[in-house]
């Protein structure tokens, strides 16, 4: 059985993309042979979860949070991936500098659940051809729908409102933006995947 990597991807690895990566492992873990993990761009190396970031995840739901030890981007992570998730512009612009390959199937977490709610049915015929035990090749095509959508779903008017904000070391107020626009952008994410994998 073949399996499916996500990468989430910010800058100290320890508030936005640990919070992402635990979201995502937790929506996806009915399915074998999905695997969720997060580095940063400045990875903060060895360092647990951010304290309050950490507070944050167990709100919405996150319980292993605490075992968390951040380490840092290389090109390899980039090139195992089958998907990477950054948590803003500036960290996928560094994600395909590392490897420019990646920029067909690495998205800001925001944008990927914007183009995510515009795929058809009709998008994801290519997963429903595939074996419903084919979990990561429906999911691959998922990628893929998304991929060649990019540019042609409508821009946004601020292209800021793909970044998820950088909480760390600001007030509890930014903490809890940082997860307002982070929850919505990863369950955006989950409701992709789980369309193609019941495609028919």
């Amino acid at each position: 059985m073949a399996n499916f990597t996500i990468l989430t991807v910010c800058s100290g690895n320890i508030c936005r993309s640990p919070m992402a990566e635990q979201l995502l492992r937790s929506g996806l873990n009915a399915y074998p042979g999905v695997t969720v993990s997060s580095a940063g761009t400045v990875g903060l190396v060895g360092e647990p979860m951010d304290q309050r970031a950490l507070s944050l995840a167990a709100s919405f739901g996150v319980t292993d949070a605490a075992d968390h030890v951040a380490r840092e981007l290389n090109e390899q992570q980039i090139r195992d991936a089958d998907v990477v998730f950054a948590m803003s512009r500036e960290h996928r612009r560094a994600i395909v500098q590392l490897h420019p390959r990646a920029s067909r199937y690495t998205f800001t977490i925001r944008e990927f659940a914007r183009i995510a709610a515009e795929i058809t049915d009709a998008d994801l015929t290519d997963a429903a051809l595939l074996s419903r035990d084919d979990v990561a090749g429906r999911f691959a095509a998922a990628i893929e729908a998304a991929a060649s959508l990019r540019g042609v779903v409508t821009p946004l008017l601020n292209a800021d409102d793909d970044d998820v904000v950088d909480p760390y070391r600001r007030l509890d107020d930014v903490y809890t933006l940082s997860g307002q626009q982070l929850v919505p952008a990863v369950e955006g994410a989950l409701a992709l995947f789980e369309r193609a994998a019941a495609a028919v």
